[in-house]
């Protein structure tokens, strides 16, 4: 909630600096249902932050980063049925490859039993199918909620300035985690002293600045690109944290790692071949053109 906080301030600060205090809040006005529509993505990246602990205190990371590469395969799904754009062969293609990558780099980790939070013993009884449901509805989170919001972005709230549907998004997701801090009994003791004193520390703070820029850079990608191109900038990671492993704690890239990187790399070769274009419902002239005709309003005071 902190981190949403943190991108709420900036993202008002850049409008108002760029345009007027008086010009923000008749935006939000002028643009209310577009506020309301924001509450869809914002929900569910809600649901998923929860989700991502709750899944994550039941499953073992390498089954829980196995069952997560769904998310690939569905993203594709859900863009061609907001946007109503069919993918191509070798763009499903480099989907598939691109997710089994992925799955590559985590064969050789052991799994590790589940923990049981009274007891602290492994289960030796499999995972319920109610687990892999809350799998499958996070999963489900990531993907409509990161499609919708860049349907959002360039469709419905094309018209509005970035910044303002970030404050938003932002807004919104303020909203959703303090009701699930209502439900959870949490609203109190969250902002009591001692949370805050252990939120309050210097790498915490970073954690929570990092996370802020990640939020803003990804309304910038999706605004300007699109969520199929997400994935595999999210698939590239694998690369870029394996080498920072070895340089900076000396884990060893091992062969796995090695084979996942070369199929990454060749399905995201494969979907730079035809890749999707998603420009939404303004073009760069007409979206100058938006903006000229803002500043135009703002300095005669309309």
């Amino acid at each position: 909630m902190l981190i949403e906080c943190i991108k709420l301030v900036f993202s008002s600060v850049m409008y108002i600096q760029e345009f007027s205090i008086g010009m923000f809040f008749d935006s939000i006005v002028k643009n209310a249902k577009v506020l309301l529509l924001y509450f869809v993505p914002a929900f569910l990246y809600c649901l998923y932050n929860n989700l991502t602990f709750i899944n994550l205190s039941i499953f073992d990371p390498t089954t829980y980063f196995l069952l997560m590469q769904i998310r690939v395969v569905i993203t594709g799904i859900v863009f061609q049925v907001l946007f109503k754009k069919q993918l191509s062969k070798k763009q499903w293609i480099s989907l598939l490859l691109l997710t089994f990558g992925c799955i590559v780099k985590q064969m050789h980790t052991k799994p590790v039993a589940p923990v049981d939070e009274i007891s602290l013993t492994p289960h030796k009884e499999t995972y319920p199918t109610i687990y892999f449901c809350l799998i499958l509805v996070q999963v489900f989170c990531s993907c409509f909620a990161g499609v919708y919001n860049e349907y959002l972005l360039k469709d419905v709230g094309a018209d509005v300035h970035l910044m303002m549907q970030n404050v938003f998004m932002y807004l919104d997701s303020i909203v959703c985690n303090f009701i699930v801090m209502l439900l959870n009994g949490e609203a109190q003791t969250a902002f009591s002293q001692d949370s805050l004193s252990s939120v309050f520390k210097p790498l915490v703070i970073a954690v929570m600045i990092n996370g802020s820029a990640c939020g803003i850079v990804t309304s910038v990608f999706l605004k300007k690109l699109n969520s199929i191109l997400k994935t595999f900038a999210g698939a590239l990671d694998i690369i870029f944290t394996a080498t920072l492993c070895w340089i900076i704690f000396g884990i060893p890239i091992d062969i796995y790692t090695v084979i996942s990187i070369a199929i990454v790399l060749y399905a995201t070769y494969l979907y730079s071949q035809n890749p999707v274009v998603n420009k939404g419902r303004l073009d760069a002239g007409h979206e100058e053109k938006s903006k000229d005709t803002e500043k135009l309003l703002v300095e005669n005071n309309v």
